[in-house]
């Protein structure tokens, strides 16, 4: 099943199925699953307002994984330049997802600080980040605009 999210401003944020059932893999739908997480990565169509997460990199040796925690270890930024030499530059970095063990998934303090972090950093292509937090009964996606720091959600699916 593909998710189809209409952005903040003009457009839509697509997530293909591929993507989508990497991400949901990963959900703590028990006591003994660790918080699992990752990038996101697609395209900003060109002559468009919308954007496409095709592709997602999951959980890697050297991440730190706890029930309640997940940190990216580098190993993530090789998949994302991968990526974008096999597309001529096309595939981008999008954002980023974890999961939350919790029916329905809000991010946390430390969250937001890093997603206002990611939206600062000058290095990051395209107007908008987004971030998606996976529940164990909730899927949420939020867009962040770069211009302000702000982000906004932009839906959520019951999963």
């Amino acid at each position: 099943m593909a998710l189809v999210f209409q952005r903040a401003g003009e457009g839509r944020f697509k997530v293909r199925t591929h993507a989508l059932e990497r991400m949901l893999a990963y959900r703590q739908d028990s006591r003994r699953k660790l918080e699992g997480g990752g990038l996101l990565l697609g395209r900003f169509i060109l002559d468009s307002p919308d954007v496409v997460l095709d592709a997602v990199s999951t959980p890697m040796p050297g991440d730190l994984r706890e029930r309640h925690r997940f940190v990216r270890s580098q190993a993530h930024q090789r998949v994302v330049d991968a990526a974008w030499w096999a597309s001529g530059g096309t595939r981008v970095y999008l954002g980023e997802w974890h999961t939350h063990p919790e029916p329905v998934s809000s991010p946390s303090d430390e969250d937001v600080g890093s997603w206002r972090r990611h939206l600062a950093d000058p290095r990051i292509y395209g107007e908008a980040l987004f971030f998606i937090v996976v529940g164990t009964r909730v899927l949420r996606a939020w867009e962040g605009v770069r211009s302000d720091g702000s982000t906004v959600k932009i839906g959520e699916v019951r999963l």
